[in-house]
């Protein structure tokens, strides 16, 4: 009676474990399996027991006998098995990734009876692995330089650019449409650069209001306006010995911009409400999506200015016009969300991807990841398919036309009746809403103030 109760007490134990096992014969024929191996395997206990063990296809097995052992595995040559990491087939024929620990079971008089192995599933951690790998492969690889993806022609004139602009001192000018990867390219110029053991510091002139834009790059002393109660370091002093980005410099005012030509010509600045200059030694590398020489004309930006930052430049191309390089680059946004997400999804089906060839990218390669991203709400597993694709790429409602190939912006009411869909459709969130339409959140604010919508999570227009 105690026998039967240990029994069948050590039968529960066994098949409580998660880990998977597995008793086999001296020939290799299995006896006895869990339930763990039922599940890590996709076979049930009667489609293995009485099977060589030669069914699950492992890696190491066969590897054993290619040598020309006598024995199915390594363990009756070895007598154990610590901590191997093997390659099973599952009964769907995808690999299984295990850690086999495994001993021989010998009688009384000690002749080798059978044998017994554990197997730990290690599927998810190596896919995790293989992702890791292969992104590391993206950044410092042929498909990508310093995470900047692409291998289209074009692109790869912008790599080799990128790699003289940063062993120069002079100023760099990044010109591109939004989404198309500036700051990266600002961020590869400064990690290759004479400067890289200096101090990065980004500053976004489009975001900052004129009363403050001059307190952030230049700082200020105490007493200098109303609320000034310490003297502050400003964003070229904190950059001293290294390089500033600055992004959307187009929207510097003009007051502004001559306080940064003294800067590039004298190599000083001097913080607001005080008059003693500070040499400083900064690189300063910007970024723009506006037409420079239209705002020349327009006297909107400084003739002097443009030709002191825009000593290198280098333009970025819109996505449409590197359609090769979108399917690098939707492989690489699904790798970098499944391994966020943990979603079993395996790619893209040609009918998707067929559609993002098609859709002109007014918002670029940022756009792509947002479209990525809502696909991986949408789809659960597998391959995504078209219709987990937004409805503005699989032409359900008309496109946004890209400024390149427009020049006139849509009527009023147009453009107001897609601002208030997007923000319909977020909540009122007007971040969602510009990434909907392919906008920095910065534009869609000057057009919400145009177009006098109010937004308070309840959209009036």
């Amino acid at each position: 009676m105690l026998d039967e109760e240990y029994s069948n007490y050590l039968e529960t134990v066994i098949d409580t474990m998660m880990d998977g096992l597995m008793v086999v014969d001296p020939e290799g024929v299995i006896i006895s399996i869990n339930k763990a191996m039922e599940t890590i395997t996709g076979y049930s206990k009667d489609e293995l027991v009485g099977q060589p063990c030669a069914i699950l296809d492992c890696d190491a097995c066969f590897g054993t006998r290619a040598e020309g052992h006598d024995k199915y595995c390594a363990l009756f040559k070895e007598g154990q098995v610590s901590r191997r990491k093997c390659m099973l087939r599952k009964k769907d024929g995808k690999p299984l990734f295990v850690h086999k620990n495994a001993a021989v079971l010998k009688d009384s008089d000690g002749r080798v009876i059978g044998g017994v192995e554990t197997l730990t599933d290690l599927t998810e951690v190596v896919t995790k692995e293989q992702v890791i790998s292969r992104l590391r492969r993206e950044l410092s690889g042929d498909d990508g330089f310093h995470g900047i993806l692409g291998k289209s022609p074009t692109m790869r004139q912008v790599f080799d650019l990128i790699s003289s602009a940063s062993q120069s001192e002079a100023p760099v000018i990044i010109y591109g449409d939004s989404g198309t990867g500036k700051e990266l390219v600002a961020s590869a110029i400064h990690k290759l650069g004479i400067r890289r053991r200096g101090p990065y510091i980004k500053v976004n002139c489009a975001a900052l209001s004129e009363s403050l834009l001059e307190s952030e790059l230049f700082g200020h002393v105490k007493g200098a306006f109303t609320g000034a109660d310490r003297t502050r370091m400003g964003r070229f002093e904190a950059a001293n010995g290294g390089d500033i980005f600055l992004d959307e410099i187009g929207d510097l005012p003009l007051s502004t911009q001559v306080k940064l030509l003294r800067v590039l010509q004298e190599k000083e600045i001097e913080k607001v409400g005080d008059h003693r200059p500070l040499k400083i030694d900064v690189r300063i590398l910007a970024a723009t999506n506006k037409d420079l020489n239209r705002l020349m004309e327009e006297g909107r930006f400084r003739q002097d200015l443009y030709y002191r930052i825009g000593v290198i430049p280098i333009i970025l191309p819109p996505l449409q016009e590197r359609r090769e390089d979108i399917p690098l680059l939707v492989e690489t946004f699904i790798n970098r969300i499944r391994l966020k997400t943990d979603k079993p999804i395996t790619g893209m089906s040609k009918e998707a991807l067929d559609l993002l060839f098609d859709y002109d990218w007014p918002g670029n390669v940022r756009e792509l990841i947002n479209v990525i991203e809502y696909s991986f709400v949408l789809c659960h597993q597998g391959e995504i398919m078209p219709n987990h694709l937004p409805a503005r790429v699989t032409g359900e409602y008309p496109r946004v036309t890209p400024k390149r190939r427009a020049a006139q912006r849509p009527s009023g009411d147009e453009e107001k009746k897609r601002i208030l869909e997007a923000l319909e459709a977020t909540g009122g969130n007007q971040s969602k809403a510009a990434e909907i339409l392919g906008i920095s959140r910065v534009t869609l604010w000057k057009r919400l103030k145009a177009l006098d919508i109010q937004v308070n999570r309840k959209v009036q227009g």
